[in-house]
């Protein structure tokens, strides 16, 4: 279990604010209902925002109740709905969206997504001055600040069973399978489903590769008879088509590759207990949060504590990848 901070409430809260941005990711569900619930129990009154900031500057907010929340733990995606506001970027676009925020009398706002979405929240808060709490929500595990992001169990999850599954053809017919995984710009999910499956080898965006080495590499194993999963997972990559092009090359060297690119299937589905529980701890720690005065933060964990991180500084800095994983990629599969 998590070990949850001791606040002091400062600040007597009349109405708290809602709303979720960028991706969806398992979990967000029981994040609103953590923050809807707790809110509730301390006399403050919620308002949802439906699609993140989009709704926000068009003024699509409602009135949130305890039913409101009902049955939607075990659910994927996000109540609230989810969008990629490019408008937002806009200074004058973010003074619309406080003088709404004022207009309801909304004391605080919690923000539920990625990078781009904790960028917004961090310039909503400096510029207009009302509280904002930040709560990591993508499958991705890339936000600095925070051992675990919202999301990333249950994606892993989905992309194993999927994996598992493709594993019984690869070796029904001897036959090597590509893999792809969600992760532009991180190798967090690649890494950590290929260790659980055993695969072959694995193709992420932090560590360069060599066309040539990864095949000799491959025809080495048949030799020794190492790596006999018939499985590489490759993190998706900045530029689209990476595993395809992988492929063709692979084809080019001898090889017979297959490729399922497992794409949205990860961020969808019910959430894991594990999203489950650190989701609802978030949500109801981001309103004691609030309440005890706090401002431009993120909700993380670190070492199983719930923590408050700076929204500057987890939006300066970049989660990298620990080199030891890498390395164990590498090791068991010989």
């Amino acid at each position: 279990m998590y070990k949850l901070p001791s606040l002091e409430a400062v600040k007597d809260l009349k109405a708290i604010a809602i709303l979720t941005s960028g991706g969806d990711a398992p979990g967000m569900n029981p994040a609103i209902r953590g923050v809807v619930r707790s809110a509730l129990n301390h006399g403050i009154r919620v308002y949802g925002i439906n699609r993140g900031y989009s709704g926000l500057i068009i003024g699509d907010i409602w009135e949130m109740n305890s039913r409101s929340v009902s049955n939607i733990v075990q659910r994927g995606g996000t109540l609230l709905k989810s969008d990629r506001c490019e408008a937002f970027k806009d200074p004058a676009v973010r003074h619309q969206a406080a003088e709404i925020l004022r207009e309801h009398e909304i004391d605080g706002l919690v923000v539920i997504g990625g990078d781009g979405s904790l960028t917004g929240a961090s310039l909503l808060a400096e510029e207009s001055g009302i509280p904002v709490v930040g709560l990591p929500g993508t499958i991705d595990n890339d936000i600095h600040g925070t051992d675990d992001t919202i999301g990333f169990d249950t994606a892993i999850n989905t992309a194993l069973e999927a994996i598992d599954r493709i594993r019984d053809t690869a070796l029904s017919h001897e036959r090597l399978f590509l893999v792809e995984v969600m992760g532009r710009n991180s190798g967090f999910i690649a890494t950590q489903v290929g260790i659980a499956c055993g695969a072959e080898m694995v193709v992420i965006p932090e560590v360069e590769f060599k066309l040539e080495a990864l095949c000799f590499q491959l025809a080495n194993n048949r030799v020794k008879g190492e790596g006999s999963s018939g499985i590489i997972v490759v993190a998706e990559g900045p530029r689209p088509g990476l595993t395809y092009r992988l492929a063709q090359q692979l084809e080019e060297h001898e090889q017979t590759p297959r490729v399922c690119i497992l794409g949205h299937i990860q961020r969808g589905g019910s959430p894991t207990s594990h999203d489950r529980v650190l989701a609802s701890c978030m949500g109801a720690t981001a309103v004691d949060y609030l309440r005890a005065g706090y401002t431009s933060i993120m909700v993380g964990v670190q070492n199983g504590q719930i923590l408050d991180v700076p929204l500057r500084e987890v939006l300066e800095r970049k989660k990298q990848l620990a080199p030891e994983w890498i390395q164990m990629t590498a090791l068991l599969h010989k």
